[in-house]
């Protein structure tokens, strides 16, 4: 297993500890799912260059507003990459994540790109790419429709066989490693992982912006068959997204109560005898409940007490 144990039960953990809020008010989920599709769509497109902030991304999609000073290329990026996700949304209610398809990948990718150039948008390149800052090399234009094809067998044979985040992690990393399409490729290999946790019943997992270079390096592993920092990577952000919903759903007397409040590691050094730096070396290897609220680590007295009592038995 590439997943930590010990993260990997988190995940599990508060999955179903969200799952017995299910069904939950209409109201909230569409509360959440707006407060995601924008915080997804500023981060996926913030990953790939584009310079609209999260606040400007709201308002393009949501108020429809021009932002001066920014191109119409980020603007259509940040409509587009909604309208893939409303796609998205309907794949997952009509359960295809078992099924997925050459086809489904081009049709994502037309949404991601449809507005950009639709002479690229769904159709696999006929030239051959260069990535930069990194030594991979993806595989020739000849060879895209045979790789492609090998990918959704391979997710064919392996959906349900294997942890489903680490199953979805390695299938992103697969298809970005493929770059099966001339532009689009990150925004559309994270869509597709999501369509698998979201269909086992983790949130939308995002990666974050602030984490790129981190992201960068851990698809760089894998490259090399090192799926472990990937798996690790992805499983944290699955768990941020988890902690966000679990945070909205609890009432804040019961999170009081039982001392699972949001703090800072700073904060939190009060609870124990390890120092902060201490503290976000294991935030950062999945050992204690904490997730990054923009660039900083935050846990809870509850998470803490449990990793101290832990390590007397």
């Amino acid at each position: 297993m590439f997943i930590q144990k010990n993260l990997n039960d988190l995940l599990e953990g508060k999955l179903q500890k969200l799952n017995k809020f299910r069904p939950l008010a209409p109201t909230l989920i569409q509360k959440l799912k707006e407060k995601f599709e924008i915080e997804m769509t500023y981060n996926s497109n913030a990953i790939e260059g584009n310079t609209l902030t999260l606040k400007e991304t709201y308002w393009v999609i949501q108020q429809g507003i021009t932002v001066k000073g920014k191109s119409l290329k980020y603007h259509l990026e940040a409509k587009n990459h909604q309208q893939a996700l409303d796609y998205l949304y309907e794949l997952i209610e009509h359960g295809i994540s078992h099924t997925i398809s050459e086809h489904l990948i081009r049709s994502l990718h037309a949404l991601v790109i449809q507005d950009i150039d639709k002479n690229i948008a769904g159709k696999y390149r006929d030239v051959d790419v260069f990535i930069t800052g990194t030594d991979h090399r993806p595989p020739s234009a000849l060879e895209v429709p045979i790789k492609m094809h090998e990918l959704t067998e391979w997710a064919r044979k392996n959906y349900g066989k294997m942890n489903i985040v680490e199953f979805s992690a390695i299938f992103h990393h697969k298809f970005v490693h493929i770059h099966p399409f001339q532009d689009g490729n990150g925004r559309t290999g994270r869509l597709l992982m999501n369509i698998f946790l979201m269909q086992y019943g983790f949130p939308m997992t995002i990666i974050q912006v602030n984490d790129r270079q981190k992201y960068y390096r851990a698809l760089q592993e894998a490259d090399h068959e090192k799926y472990k920092p990937l798996c690790n990577f992805i499983a944290q952000a699955i768990l941020r997204s988890l902690n966000i919903y679990l945070d909205v759903l609890t009432p804040s007397k019961e999170k009081f109560k039982t001392g699972e409040e949001w703090m800072s590691l700073h904060e939190a050094t009060k609870f124990c005898s390890y120092s902060q730096a201490y503290l976000g070396k294991l935030a950062k290897d999945g050992k204690i409940d904490a997730h990054k609220l923009a660039r900083n680590w935050v846990t809870t007295e509850k998470a803490i007490k449990d990793y101290c009592r832990k390590q007397l038995t």
